[in-house]
């Protein structure tokens, strides 16, 4: 019983979003019969909560979701120009599932405009790098705008 305690903790705790039922039905896949109650009395007793309550690791995100994540960044090069140093901002992706990289432009003014062309180009039902992902990560950098934001939700990137 021992053994079946600690899979029972272990699935909870490396799954946040099983519940019982779940539970219950992996356990019977491994070759354990076990009631929901028994299920529910062993969490009660390790401290740990219902599904719902339960809380959720980046961890457990990622693993979950895995292959429909993508994450952004901006890197910044110094250039020499006829008219003197600028700064270009290069925005680039990465997709976790194949690590693929895409760099989605480079500027020296990445302003609202721009990066509502940017989120419509990555967004694009035919080619755009996003069209097979769910989730976008990115910091709170301002060049980030509501718009930008919109119209990846717009298109199911959340």
């Amino acid at each position: 019983m021992k053994e079946i305690r600690e899979l029972i903790v272990r699935f909870a705790t490396e799954n946040s979003s099983w519940g019982y039922c779940r539970i219950q039905g992996e356990l019977k896949g491994v070759g354990h019969r076990v009631a929901k109650t028994t299920i529910a009395n062993v969490l009660k007793e390790n401290g740990i909560k219902p599904a719902p309550d339960r809380p959720s690791s980046w961890r457990s995100f990622l693993k979950a979701h895995w292959g429909e994540v993508a994450a952004t960044d901006f890197f910044s090069v110094e250039v020499w120009t006829p008219g003197g140093l600028r700064t270009y901002y290069v925005l680039f992706l990465i997709e976790l599932r194949s690590r693929q990289i895409h760099v989605a432009g480079i500027t020296t003014n990445p302003d609202g405009d721009y990066m509502a062309q940017i989120a419509r180009n990555l967004t694009d039902v035919v080619d755009g790098f996003l069209r097979n992902d769910r989730f976008l990560i990115c910091d709170r950098d301002t060049k980030f705008t509501a718009q930008f934001k919109r119209i990846l939700k717009d298109a199911g990137v959340e």
